[in-house]
This record gives structure tokens, sequence and C-alpha cells, in this order.
């Protein structure tokens, strides 16, 4: 049977794998950012964490805190992340009928986010250090058949740093740090596709039983990786012994995603697409890649220790996605370039915490932040919906001994309204999420 290799190409964009390397607008936190370094800092909301001192995790954080270490600091850090998303909405197919499927169950999961970081302060004043941590990812996944197929049903994101910083005192209230990244990117996403939609927007093949929408349904799977390379720079001044003010800066990081498409398409669909040479070379797994740049982060921090036992802090971070305009797609096999527009703004984060020792062993803190959302209803997906989201959180050291310190700390965080109103592939899904996630942190450090 013949068929109209423009319009199968054409809707091939719509229906295939069409942002599905545009992972930069799915995670669990605004955007695909993970703050999760320090369970220390976590216990506070992050507030302060450019500031503070006696967390390693300051050599990704603000580096030119390290001079204020004694001796060599080790620390290892573990976060749970456990998502909760809930689809509460509903969906339409390309001619206007309800989606057939569940609401995908609970697309989140519990997903641990290690660090390790480790500082040495030299006699001198200088001071070296080391961390590796996952700045950015993502793991959510649907039901298979669920109403939202087409735009979503695995994804997960891998984004692993290693960082090695060097600071330096300039004078006894100030330092400077600077470090250099190493990141590597690791994704694997994956959506329905409308085969039936596909055929049925052919007049050639619309007569065919399964040549209707959600009558043929396959899947695409894309998988991409890449190495990148950053910098960071920050600043720490200490007007009074009480006060410490911190600034941080990381970088952009480039990425060229390269990998591979896997399609699973019916058989009755598959004897279409193979019966013209025109057609025959669509929807055959290949390579593809993508660009993408994640974004730079501006960190300002500060302490005031108002009494000895009792501290505050506050954070203002702006993350600047508007480094994401689009994500490309190019294909190996004929199809053309596919391009998701994102359009996302840059976003603010604001902290307030305090801590308060109640003896020798034991400390307390607590926190709330506010986290602005770069997304726009428009380039919102189900992936994971992005709003934006209130931080509590509480947490606790307990000094074991003058070497030995561990941190637990708690973060609930909670969406506000999350909604999306997408259409892929001319199939619209639409609605509420019912969306919260719990952080439970531990950590231990060592000095020697």
């Amino acid at each position: 049977m013949a068929t109209h290799p423009r319009i199968i190409q054409c809707t091939a964009l719509a229906l295939g794998i069409a942002g599905a390397l545009a992972f930069a607008g799915q995670a669990h936190a605004a955007g695909f950012q993970l703050k999760e370094n320090s369970v220390k800092s976590m216990g506070a909301a992050f507030a302060g964490t450019a500031a503070k001192t006696g967390d390693s995790s300051v050599v990704t954080n603000n580096p030119a805190v390290m001079t204020q270490f004694e001796g060599t600091t080790m620390q290892v850090d573990v976060t749970a992340v456990d998502l909760n998303y809930e689809f509460k909405g509903t969906g339409t197919d390309a001619l206007g009928r309800p989606m057939s499927g569940s609401n995908g169950g609970n697309a989140g999961d519990v997903t641990p986010v290690p660090a390790l970081s480790v500082v040495h302060k030299f006699d001198n004043g200088t001071a070296l250090g080391a961390m590796v941590s996952a700045p950015f990812g993502l793991k959510t996944e649907y039901d298979p058949g669920w109403v939202g197929r087409y735009a979503a049903l695995t994804s997960e994101v891998k984004i692993v740093d290693l960082t090695l910083s060097g600071a330096v005192d300039l004078t006894d209230r100030f330092s400077v740090g600077l470090g250099v990244i190493a990141s590597r990117a690791d994704v694997t996403l994956s959506k329905g596709v409308d085969f039936g939609a596909l055929l049925f927007s052919n007049p050639a093949t619309r007569p065919l039983p399964f040549a209707t929408p959600q009558g043929a349904d396959g899947t695409a799977e894309v998988q991409g990786d890449d190495n990148g390379f950053g910098w960071l720079i920050g600043a720490h001044f200490r007007p009074t012994d009480a006060v410490s003010i911190g600034v941080s800066y990381r970088s952009e990081i480039d990425y060229e995603l390269s990998g591979t498409v896997d399609w699973t398409v019916p058989d009755n669909a598959r004897a279409v697409f193979n019966a013209s040479p025109m057609t025959r070379p669509l929807f055959v797994d290949g390579n593809a890649r993508a660009e993408l740049t994640t974004p730079s982060i501006l960190n300002v921090g500060a302490t005031w220790q108002v009494t000895d036992g009792f501290m505050l802090a506050a954070t203002y971070a702006r993350t600047g996605w508007e480094s994401l305009r689009e994500v490309r797609i190019q294909f190996e096999n004929p199809d053309p370039d596919s391009v998701e527009p994102f359009d996302w703004k840059d976003s603010d984060y604001y902290a307030l915490g305090a801590e308060f020792q109640v003896n020798d062993a034991w400390t307390l803190r607590g926190g709330v932040a506010y986290d602005e959302t770069p997304t726009s209803i428009e380039h919102r997906t189900p992936r994971l919906p992005d709003a934006n989201r209130m931080f509590y959180s509480v947490g606790a050291t307990w000094k074991l001994n003058d070497a030995f310190d561990v941190n637990l700390a708690y973060t609930r965080i909670e969406p506000r309204n999350p909604r999306i109103d997408t259409t892929s592939g001319g199939a619209r899904v639409y609605g509420d999420f019912d969306g919260n996630a719990n952080l439970f942190g531990v950590s231990a450090q060592y000095r020697f």
C-alpha cells in the first residue's frame, strides 16, 4: 500500500521522540537541579550554604570557605529522595476522544543521592579540596498504557560532578577560592508513540482497521551520554567574629549528548512502513544526538552567630535557566531535526535557617525556603511537573568526639498546585498533580 512520505515524516516528529532528549524540563527540584550535596545544610533548608564553616561540601558550594578548616576533613553524605507524583487529570487523543488508560500510578521513586568530599588546610593559609556530587538528576516512571503515555513513560537522568578546588586567605578576614568541574551526563528516557494516529493522518492508510488514534501503540526509548567541563569561583568575607558572608558562582556546562534511539513498532504498522522505500527507514533503531547546557548558579549566603549557642543563616540563589531555550535532536536516520522549545526563565531561591547548640554533643537546626520554578504551563510536561515550592527542614548534629560528627536531616518539599496542559502528536493530557517529596539524609564527618 502506498504512503505519503512527507506526511509520515512530519507526523513522525510529533509522535516520535520529539522532546525525549529534552529532559532538562523534568526533575524533582525546581527545573532539574539537585541541592542535596550536604545533609548538614539540608537540615536548615540550605540557608547560609555559601558562608557556613565546618561543612566540607563547600568544595563545590563555595571553595573560599575551605581556608576556615584545620587539618584534613572527610565527609560522606547520603540523601534518600522519596518523590511522589500522582496525576489527577485526563486526556484526549488526536480526534478529541477520551484517552484510554490509568492515571499512571505514583510516578515517583526513592532515589539515593550520595556525595563525598575532602578538604585539607595547609599551615600557610591555603587549602585544597575534592568532591563527588550530583548537581542535577531525575527518576520518574509511569505505568505502561497510562493516559499520558505519549508524553512520558520512564525518565532517568544522572549528572555526576568531580570538583577539584583550591582556596587562599588574602587577609585574616577575606579568602577566595577557585574550582574546576569534570561532569558526566547519562540519560535514558522513553515515551509512547501513537502509530495509529500517524497512519490515520495519511488518507492512503486511513482505511486500515488499526489506522486510528490509540489503535497501534508503540514506544521510543532514547539513551545518550557525554562529558562536560566547567568552573566555579567563590569569596568568603568575615567582617566580624560573629558575621560571615559568602558568594559563589558556578559556570554553565555544555554537553553534546550522543546515543541511540530504540523503537518498538507494532507489526501491522511496521508492515505499512516497509511497503515503501521512502518510509522504510523511518522508526528504525539508530543513533541520535542533542546539545544540552546546564545552568549557571549564583549563591549568596550569610551567617550571624547571635550568641555562643545560637546562629541565624540566610541564602539567596539565582539559577540561570535562560540558557535553556531549546533542545534540538538530530537523527542518524532520515528524520529531520526535532526541536523542543523551552523558553525557561531564571529562577530564585530564598532560605532562612537557624541552629541551636543544646549541649556539647547535640546541635539542632531548622529552616524554611521558597523555590521558584523556571517553567510555565506552556512548556511543562508530565516527566515531572514543576511548580513553585516550599521547603520545610529540620536537622541535628551529634558530636561523638572532637574528631567525629554524625548529621541527620529531614526536608519536606511541597509544590504549589503543579499542573500540566501539554499536547504530543495530537494527544492532549491536562490536569493537576498531587505531588510532594520527602528527603531523608545522614552524613558523617571525620577530622584528622
